[in-house]
């Protein structure tokens, strides 16, 4: 198994923890910017698709979210949405995890991630 593609953000304090965290048990991700390469298209439809809708893709406490307005994005289609995301990698919840098996998750929380990485046992 490959280690998991995390796309996060240097100064985003989630990131930060996330990534400490898949470290304590022993994985070393794959690391994108996800300010310069943002997930894929395929991969942002794709999230979509699991997570059952835009709220757990957009990074609403972010100045591009703002920017675009609340009011602005809830009028886009899905389509327009995931091409915003595409576009500018702020927009989207971080981090950005991607699984081997095609697994998505954004944001940090342990409870969901402990599936995908139970802690390794001590020798």
């Amino acid at each position: 198994m490959t280690e998991p593609l995390v796309y996060s953000y240097g100064p985003c304090s989630t990131c930060r923890k996330a990534l400490f965290w898949l470290r304590q048990r022993g994985r070393q991700p794959r690391l994108m910017d996800i300010t310069s390469q943002p997930p894929s298209p395929e991969q942002l439809a794709e999230a979509l698709r699991q997570l059952g809708g835009r709220s757990r893709l957009l990074n609403t406490s972010g100045a591009s979210y703002r920017a675009l307005g609340a009011e602005r994005v809830r009028a886009m289609s899905d389509a327009e949405v995931l091409e915003a995301l595409a576009a500018d990698g702020r927009l989207i919840k971080r981090p950005f995890l991607v699984m081997d098996d095609g697994t998505i998750l954004t944001g940090f929380r342990p409870e969901e991630w402990e599936p995908l990485f139970p802690p390794q046992p001590s020798l």
